[in-house]
């Protein structure tokens, strides 16, 4: 059974972990989002939920990147040494991590086995900012949390988190 944002939130709290939870209209895009930035200081990603191109071997990999970082998405596997990848259909993300398109998140890694999704972070995303805001398994809402703090929980579920320093868009 996948996580409910209430039992996310309780996990990260019994880790002693800080977060900041505000409840919104749901938003399905960045541009949509942005309506939200005058209470939610801080780094905002969005999220990338890629597979292996034509069914290869290899984990899905979760990107999390600055949102407004534009990027090339066979630059961005080239850069985490994976092969081809394209985006993963909506049967993936909830069979994987157990949310909804339009909810991807790190902490959807929640719900993922460790070694079936591959997570890469964007450096420079998680090195400039004090707090970073992502979904907590549902677009209703936005968790904010620290940086070292995420990698932390990310570690506890037995995930690898990865700081990939993501390759400017070319032109």
């Amino acid at each position: 059974m996948p996580e409910t944002p209430d039992t996310l939130l309780a996990r990260l709290t019994a880790l002693g972990l800080e977060t900041r939870t505000t409840r919104h209209p749901p938003v399905f895009t960045v541009a949509e989002s942005r309506s939200l930035r005058g209470s939610l200081p801080g780094g905002h990603s969005k999220n990338l939920f890629l597979r292996p191109a034509k069914a290869g071997p290899g984990p899905h990999l979760l990107a999390v990147l600055e949102e407004d970082r534009k990027v090339s998405v066979n630059a961005l596997a080239r850069a985490a040494g994976t092969g081809r990848v394209e985006m993963a259909p909506a049967e993936d993300l909830r069979a994987l991590l157990g949310i909804e398109p339009g909810s991807v998140t790190p902490f959807g890694m929640v719900n993922a086995p460790p070694g079936q999704v591959r997570i890469v972070l964007d450096e420079e995303f998680m090195r400039r900012h004090e707090w970073v805001h992502f979904h907590p398994l549902v677009n209703s809402m936005t968790t904010a949390i620290r940086p070292a703090d995420l990698l932390r929980f990310l570690e506890v579920l037995g995930h690898r988190p990865e700081l990939l320093a993501v390759p400017p868009a070319a032109g």
